[in-house]
């Protein structure tokens, strides 16, 4: 029997805090089904205590010089890089994805969010503008007190990824987690406290929607940042919109990878591997709709389905392990219906498509790899994000075609296009519809680039000096040199 019991539900004023009064979260380990952690959701007690000490640390942290933000979030990046293995194994736990995984892609992403917002908060400044004698001057201020509410599927990534900017700005945070995946960021609370952050600048509270939307509500929050799907972004835009806060959603997406009769097959194979079976398939940015030239699709598909076959499925504990189980029993039976639909639509199954049998995946909520050839534009798993472990072949013959296919959708978080032709690659890319997009590669996200959506997947981006622009505001501040006239 695993055990990640945390000492409380939550992390407020530095330190857990437990109220046995809320609902019930259990952490489930995917691959066994068994619960490895028992925590309570937020009381309006809890939540109250965790914006209180939110609103009272912001003032403290903000009047810091920038530098000496910049110096706590890179201390708490290098004690996350010390403690990468015994976070990526929590993370690993909470999600049930591969421990392979999760050692490079998970707690030290955001380790290097927090190195990268620590190194320029001291750079965080306005602008002068002369205007002949008189001149304006802007002062860049922090926000406030920021909410952010996380996803299942990169819980700790995630965290640190709203909270380096965030903090970086002179702003202080409350963090909701998923139910589903409640306990890295509970690590991060630490962490940061352990860099020499003032208590409760950083607050962690467990909860479902109901916490989230009496946070969002609270006259107290100043900016609302959410990952997550879209409905749950329309319930959250609109709660803000009461408030007038500012923004920012990183939410679903159905993106299109575009492989031209000239590329690379076997970096584009190893794309489409990368951009629908990482994580599972969990990944909002992935490219589920592969667009294959008609010349070179049979051969594409054919090269697929022979590396796909030899995904190693299994305990994600194992370093071995490539293709962990889904983060739920929920989760993989909404996938197994849609793998169902694209069956009952035409679509031609040519790998995969069910529960991988054996006595190692009886307790887990496991999915094989599943490739869908044939697969049209009006067919259910072409048009609506199925977040697992499901790549879509469409073929096309034409770059006006592919492109307008492509850009039908509400969707436009992610895209990508394989080709030799570079020029080619930039024209097709400066017409899509998507807010991030790869030119022979896939589902790299650098904190040094912007990430973000248009269309139904979200407004503002996170990472990058983009993200500054979201957790800060300008103040412009007129100095009059002369004289002031007036008509009477």
């Amino acid at each position: 029997m695993r055990n990640a019991q945390p000492k409380a539900s939550h992390f407020i004023d530095g330190q857990y805090v437990e109220d046995p009064a809320g609902a019930e979260i259990a952490s489930v380990y995917a691959a066994t089904g068994e619960t490895i952690a028992a925590l309570h959701s937020a009381t309006p007690a809890i939540i109250d205590k965790a914006l209180s000490a939110a609103s009272r640390a912001q003032k403290q942290w903000a009047a810091l010089r920038p530098a000496e933000r910049g110096r706590v979030l890179r201390k708490a990046a290098d004690i996350i890089r010390a403690r990468n293995p015994e976070l990526s194994e929590l993370e690993t736990l909470d999600t049930g994805k591969p421990i392979q995984e999760t050692l490079v892609a998970d707690a030290l992403s955001g380790a290097e969010a927090l190195e990268y917002f620590g190194g320029i908060a001291a750079g965080i400044t306005g602008e002068t503008m002369p205007l002949g004698e008189d001149f304006v001057y802007t002062m860049r201020e922090p926000l406030g007190v920021c909410v952010g509410i996380g996803a299942w599927n990169y819980p700790t990534q995630i965290a640190c990824w709203k909270a380096a900017p965030a903090l970086a700005c002179g702003n202080a945070m409350v963090f909701k987690p998923s139910e589903m995946t409640p306990l890295g960021a509970l690590k991060l609370a630490e962490i940061l406290i352990e860099a020499g952050a003032p208590v409760g600048l950083f607050n962690v509270v467990q909860g479902y929607g109901d916490v989230g939307a009496s946070l969002i509500a609270d006259r107290r929050v100043d900016k609302v940042s959410l990952t997550g799907s879209v409905p749950t972004g329309r319930k959250v835009y609109a709660a803000a919109a009461e408030g007038i806060r500012h923004v920012t959603m990183e939410l679903g997406g159905k993106s299109p990878l575009i492989i031209f009769e000239d590329a690379d097959i076997e970096n584009a194979v190893s794309a489409a591997i990368n951009a629908n079976f990482y994580s599972t398939g969990q990944i909002c940015s992935n490219g589920t709709r592969v667009f294959v030239h008609r010349d070179i699709r049979a051969k594409f598909v054919a090269r697929l389905v022979e590396r796909s076959r030899q995904a190693v499925i299994g305990d994600p504990l194992d370093p071995e392990t490539q293709i962990g189980p889904m983060v739920s029993a929920v989760q993989r039976e909404k996938v197994l219906s849609y793998i169902e639909a694209g069956k009952a639509e035409g679509a031609q199954l040519v790998l995969g498509g069910g529960v991988p049998q054996g006595e190692r995946y009886a307790l887990g909520n496991y999915v094989e790899p599943t490739i869908f050839d044939g697969v049209t534009d009006e067919m259910t798993i072409a048009r609506e994000e199925i977040f697992g472990p499901v790549l879509s072949v469409l073929e096309f013959g034409d770059e006006d075609e592919v492109i307008a296919r492509a850009n039908a959708t509400e969707f436009g978080l992610a895209a990508g296009v394989f080709t030799r032709d570079i020029k080619r690659a930039h024209r097709v890319v400066a017409r899509l519809e998507a807010g991030t997009c790869w030119i022979n590669t896939y589902n790299l996200t650098p904190v040094e680039a912007p990430f973000g959506g248009v269309k139904m997947s979200g407004v503002g981006r996170e990472n990058s000096r983009a993200a500054i622009e979201h957790y800060s505001q300008l103040k412009s501040v007129y100095v009059a040199m002369g004289d002031v006239e007036a008509p009477f």
